[in-house]
């Protein structure tokens, strides 16, 4: 029997690479599948990387796409340990709060976004919980 295997939980896709400067810059240059974080703190997501957008009771809206990319692109550094969760996460947090405000985020509900990551986000970026591989069809051994 022919199997594929996937991870679940994305919903968005990027279309073309995305680069910006940030202000997390590690001690070594960090390169996974899809993401590369200079220790300059350029990050560069390629073509093909999927994200499931803003997470929690909250409203996909355009002036959170970019922030929810960026941030959870590092949240998948962090639980992939290729940055670490007890240094940078706090500083990912308050850069999805900045980007959002930046593209135009209302300055209340991008608190209550750095609020909401910040009480609930723990788990997204811990080690613990790297996404598991799936097998369908499912085997019968």
């Amino acid at each position: 029997m022919e199997y594929i295997f996937y991870k679940k939980g994305y919903k968005y896709q990027l279309a073309e690479e995305y680069s910006t400067e940030i202000p997390i810059k590690p001690d070594n240059d960090i390169e996974s599948e899809y993401i590369v974080l200079s220790n300059e703190g350029n990050i560069i997501i390629k073509k093909g990387y999927a994200w499931d957008g803003p997470s929690g009771p909250t409203i996909d809206t355009l002036n959170f796409m970019r922030g929810s990319l960026v941030h959870d692109a590092l949240y998948q550094l962090m639980r992939e340990e290729m940055l670490d969760n007890n240094t940078y996460r706090e500083s990912a947090d308050k850069l999805l709060q900045q980007m959002c405000k930046a593209d135009g985020m209302n300055s209340i509900r991008a608190w209550w976004v750095y609020q909401g990551v910040r009480f609930g986000g723990n788990p997204a970026s811990n080690p613990a919980n790297k996404k598991s591989i799936v097998m369908a069809p499912k085997s019968s051994e």
